[in-house]
């Protein structure tokens, strides 16, 4: 068992060969529990990944009055879908720390016919909803926010399915417009949403939108503007989720930095996963990736690895891995275009400083970038701010360096309940 307050991450003393498995994609899983519930039928699906996120979902549909059987051994999940209608006219439903359910939720109540309380946790409570909150207004939804302006929790007054036209900042998250086009199914008329940020599009919103046409709902992207039309029929179905990218990440850059070799089960290289792009920054970085019948896997160099200058905006999650990977890194490395990370479960760029400076390394920090350099690593305690993302990407320093030590790593519990169990196993057997 590991503790709930701290894990000293073992160094690792064997060059490392390993198979390992990572539950399925929260993103995806999180999407396709969405669209389950809002399509007319039954729909089973399969490698659903079981975390406090995807728990907080469940619970919330199930608080809406979704039929729901959950199989967690077998990580299948079974909706009742009701044709994008919602049982209960009014709820209440608790989304916890979880972006995606609290996102998703609001959008689709807010398209609903009923009136709805949304609670979150404290740190839910800190996060961006502005944007979505203006846009869905815009749409004819109503909201009474209990504590502060623009944010949760809040109560919701749906529009009737009725959706005018709308305009959208994504420059903080693109979960924003992944919630409506997600919900666009409910809507009478069809869904136009033109978006004002700089930014226009991400790998996430390639992932609804390829979700939503695997299931015969079309989108269109033209002139900053993206239109579902009308009429579109969103069915039941079985579907298998992916293996989680973002997770596989992880020990794909502890065979970088310990030049060893790590196959994750499952991952191949037609994933539509954002984090895919990780995978070519190894390659770059001279480690060996080689898709296998078993699954993608990644050996690191002999002789270890330069630093990158690398734009991360569009696999942003993976900017903490390449930080813990740049202290081992031959030169120094700097990671671009990240200032949205800073406004998720925590302030990740201050994270990747704060934690590396107490462990010995230089960094230069700017609003929207990191610059990290070689150095020698000693012992110190990491700071997780209660982010999964931060817990799991740090334990990476240890494998080399003694002392390094884990605070409250069953945050990761948010996305990957057994992460520090696989770990451990990779490093000990």
């Amino acid at each position: 068992m590991i503790s709930n307050t701290e894990y000293e991450v073992p160094v690792l003393n064997k060059k490392l060969d390993q198979t390992v498995s990572v539950p399925g994609s929260k993103s995806m899983t999180n999407r396709a529990l969405l669209l389950a519930a809002l399509a007319k039928g039954v729909s089973v699906l399969k490698g659903v990944q079981f975390s406090d996120d995807s728990r907080h979902f469940l619970q919330c549909l199930q608080s809406l009055g979704f039929h729901i059987l959950i199989e967690e051994e077998l990580h299948l999940v079974t909706v009742h879908g009701e044709n994008g209608l919602i049982p209960k006219p009014e709820a209440e439903i608790d989304v916890g720390s979880a972006g995606t359910a609290a996102r998703f939720l609001t959008a689709m109540l807010a398209f609903s016919s009923g009136t709805y309380t949304i609670t979150c946790s404290e740190q839910m409570k800190k996060r961006p909803m502005k944007s979505l909150f203006q846009a869905l207004q815009q749409s004819g939804a109503s909201f009474k926010f209990l504590e502060k302006e623009n944010s949760l929790p809040v109560v919701v007054t749906g529009s009737h399915a009725i959706c005018h036209d709308m305009t959208m900042d994504i420059s903080e998250s693109t979960q924003f417009l992944s919630a409506l086009l997600l919900t666009s199914p409910m809507l009478r008329n069809g869904m136009k949403v033109k978006i004002t940020s700089e930014k226009k599009d991400g790998a996430y919103i390639r992932i609804t939108r390829n979700m939503l046409e695997e299931r015969g709902i079309k989108s269109v992207y033209d002139q900053n503007c993206y239109q579902v039309p009308a009429n579109q029929k969103l069915t039941g179905r079985n579907y298998e989720i992916e293996p989680d990218v973002s997770a596989a990440c992880y020990f794909y850059a502890a065979a970088a930095i310990t030049g060893g070799s790590i196959t994750v089960s499952g991952v191949h290289a037609d994933l539509m996963q954002g984090d895919m792009k990780f995978l070519n920054l190894l390659k770059q970085m001279e480690c060996q990736v080689i898709d296998t019948a078993a699954g993608i896997r990644v050996t690191g160099p002999s002789d270890g690895y330069h630093g990158v200058d690398v734009d991360m905006n569009d696999y942003s999650d993976q900017a903490l891995t390449l930080a813990a990977m740049a202290p081992y890194a031959k030169t120094p490395t700097i990671i671009r275009n990240i200032e949205h990370i800073r406004h998720q479960e925590s302030d990740r760029i201050r994270a990747i400083t704060e934690n590396l400076s107490r462990a010995g390394i230089h960094t230069e920090e700017t609003e929207s970038s990191v610059k990290i350099y070689p150095g020698k690593l000693h012992g110190a305690l990491i700071e997780t701010f209660e982010d999964h993302r931060v817990a799991m990407a740090f334990s990476l320093l240890g494998l080399k360096t003694p002392g390094i030590r884990i605070g409250n790593p069953q945050c990761c519990a948010k996305t990957f309940e057994q992460y520090f169990e696989v770990f451990h196993h990779i490093i000990m057997t």
